[in-house]
């Protein structure tokens, strides 16, 4: 379990969790509670890589889920390799995303530039990603600081590339028709869920008037990502490489399907660059170049 100072911090901030209506046959819950302890890991301080989660009965009661619904959770985290779970020892953190920067002593959280890009009164996102999963995630929790009165950002402008639904992936794939045909009704499944977050929690945003320009523009592109990029407020740049691997997955009605060919994709390790007043510095130019790649690429091959 996190130290109490920890909890009582999350508990403070984010309030207990209650059920969205959603049944657990259904999925609903397993995928909520998922998304939300795969955004606390990921923003580098609550769940920190080492750190104990909470038990399964203070998971099941923070989150407002049953406690079926956290074991199939930590199941799911244990087989992404999130998670180590021990008998008598509980769940502990044994992966984080990295940030790997030269200006930042080696290694930085991507919630932690995300957050110093809102902190501006301007903030444009340039995201290429293969699903919108994480983005949703750290949007979110931007959002959170709006509501809260920590930032007052007045236009935030988002465009996102990701794969058409049509492009054949050569991951997420068993080799066997019915399963693969199930695996990509999964993918598409979380990629429409998560856009459809990110629409809704921009327009809440603009409608109660607590940032006054909000600009959000997703399109599609004929090619299956090998990895993802972030572009901040045209001076920085995020870059990481798709990690292949075979693993199990966990379907919503509580099936695991063995060996399937994927990419690690929340778990990316990604590099920071910095665009500096040096015209020929390495951050200038592959920022520069960067951005350049997203403009054309958006305007000539996206949809």
């Amino acid at each position: 379990m996190m130290p109490m100072a920890a909890h009582d911090r999350h508990q403070e901030r984010y309030g207990r969790r209650v059920s969205d209506g959603t049944s657990d046959d259904g999925g609903g819950q397993f995928q909520r509670l998922t998304r939300e302890l795969l955004a606390l890991i990921n923003d580098g301080h609550t769940y920190p890589r080492g750190s104990l989660l909470p038990t399964q009965r203070e998971l099941a009661a923070e989150f407002g889920v049953s406690r079926d619904t956290v074991q199939r959770v930590l199941r799911e985290l244990a087989n992404e390799g999130w998670i180590e779970v021990r008998q008598g020892s509980g769940a502990r953190v044994v992966r984080s995303p990295q940030v790997h920067s030269p200006t930042s002593s080696g290694t930085v959280t991507l919630r932690a530039l995300i957050e110093d890009a809102f902190g501006q009164p301007e903030v444009t996102l340039d995201v290429f990603t293969l699903t919108s999963e994480s983005l949703d995630a750290h949007i979110r929790m931007q959002a959170e600081r709006i509501r809260a009165g920590e930032i007052a950002p007045q236009r935030i402008a988002l465009r996102v590339m990701l794969p058409s639904e049509s492009v054949e992936l050569p991951y997420l794939c068993t080799g066997q028709p019915a399963q693969d045909e199930r695996l990509k009704a999964r993918f598409l499944s979380i990629t429409r869920r998560h856009t459809e977050s990110l629409r809704t929690v921009l327009s809440d945003l603009r409608a109660t008037g607590l940032v006054p320009s909000v600009d959000l523009r997703i399109r599609r592109i004929r090619v299956a990502p090998q990895s993802k990029v972030y572009l901040l407020n045209g001076t920085e740049a995020l870059v990481g490489l798709y990690t292949v691997c075979r693993r199990s997955i966990m379907m919503e009605d509580g099936e695991v399907i063995e060996g399937v060919l994927d990419v690690r994709g929340l778990g990316a390790g990604l590099t920071h660059h910095v665009k500096d007043a040096e015209l020929h510095s390495h951050g200038t130019v592959l920022v520069t170049n960067m951005q350049e790649w997203f403009d054309s690429t958006w305007e000539h091959l996206a949809e």
